[in-house]
């Protein structure tokens, strides 16, 4: 069959063709007869997941337009102020004073005394002066003496861990003015040139206001000759 042919004849069966309307009708109507398919219950939506969804879109929305270090700063901005720190208070400067520690000249070879040389340039209320003698062979205290009144003062002499101590301590109620201030410790030993470098002085001064200022030191030259 050639080409012609074969359009002809499908062109006259197109035209010859009619539609079965009854036909096409009744299958309308049992379609619209069937009963509606089961539909599945929607499940209420998950609270926590709403405002997941709602944190995480405010996130991103924030974030697209300030940055993530914009988020981070807008964050911490927000959060409350916490308690105010309480003032440092610093303590009272203390009375200025100085110190030295000598071998009195007047030692020999059997004696020595210790002279502390104390110098104070503001009033003290609160002193306490402490001469520390090594025991080395021979010592032990034959006195002690201070320029200032000794009713002003507690004075003893102890023995502490192979150490001679002389400890002055000012009275309550007391004050040492300023000037230049002797406090001496005297002592025997062995015959012979003393070594006085293991000797030490501690001097605790307390100003009007409550400051305080330590000094220490030695006294390191042989004692007699």
């Amino acid at each position: 069959m050639d080409e012609a042919r074969l359009r002809r004849e499908l062109r006259d069966a197109a035209l010859a063709h009619r539609p079965d309307h009854a036909r096409i009708l009744a299958r309308v109507e049992r379609g619209i007869a069937a009963p509606a398919p089961a539909v599945r219950p929607v499940r209420p939506p998950n609270r926590w997941a709403g405002r997941r969804l709602v944190i995480v879109a405010v996130t991103a929305a924030v974030a697209g337009v300030l940055g993530l270090g914009g988020l981070t700063a807008t964050v911490l901005a927000d959060r409350p102020a916490g308690p105010a720190l309480p003032a440092t208070t610093l303590p009272a400067p203390g009375p200025t004073a100085r110190a030295t520690g000598t071998i009195d000249p007047g030692s020999n070879r059997w004696w020595a005394q210790s002279d502390l040389a104390l110098t104070t340039d503001t009033p003290v209320t609160g002193l306490t002066v402490e001469l520390r003698i090594a025991r080395t062979p021979g010592v032990v205290s034959t006195g002690h003496w201070s320029t200032r009144p000794a009713e002003d003062f507690t004075a003893k002499v102890t023995e502490e861990a192979g150490t001679l101590v002389y400890r002055w301590t000012l009275k309550p109620g007391r004050a040492v003015p300023p000037g230049p201030h002797v406090f001496a410790g005297q002592y025997n030993h062995a015959e012979g040139v003393r070594d006085a470098s293991a000797d030490t002085y501690t001097v605790v001064l307390t100003g009007g206001d409550g400051g305080r200022t330590t000094l220490r030191g030695g006294f390191g030259a042989p004692a007699g000759s």
